[in-house]
C-alpha cells in the first residue's frame, strides 16, 4: 500500500493537489492511503520550501505547486514497482 502525504496549511492549492493525488489513486486503481498534514513541525521534516508539497512513501516528489494528475499517476506507478 502507498503512503501519500499532502503537506501544507489547509490552504486551496493543498485541497486542490489532495483531489489531484485522490484522483491518481482512483484512476491506477491502486491501494493508498493519503494524509493531509498541517503541522509546521511535520512539514518541516522534509527538504520542502514552499507548500503544497506531496510526499510518496515518505519522499518529497513535489513542493511549490500542483502537479497534474499525470504526472502523479507517473510518480504512483514508480513507487509501487519500487515497494514491491
Amino acid at each position: 500500500m502507498l503512503a501519500i502525504k499532502v503537506l501544507g496549511p489547509g490552504c486551496t492549492n493543498c485541497v486542490n493537489l489532495q483531489k489531484a493525488a485522490e484522483t491518481a489513486v482512483a484512476n491506477l486503481g491502486v491501494e493508498a492511503t493519503i494524509v493531509k498534514i498541517t503541522e509546521v513541525n511535520e512539514i518541516m521534516r522534509y527538504p520542502i520550501l514552499a507548500t503544497p508539497g506531496l510526499v510518496i512513501n515518505d519522499r518529497l516528489v513535489a513542493a511549490g505547486r500542483i502537479p497534474n494528475v499525470r504526472e502523479i499517476m507517473t510518480w504512483l506507478a514508480n513507487a509501487e514497482e519500487v515497494a514491491a
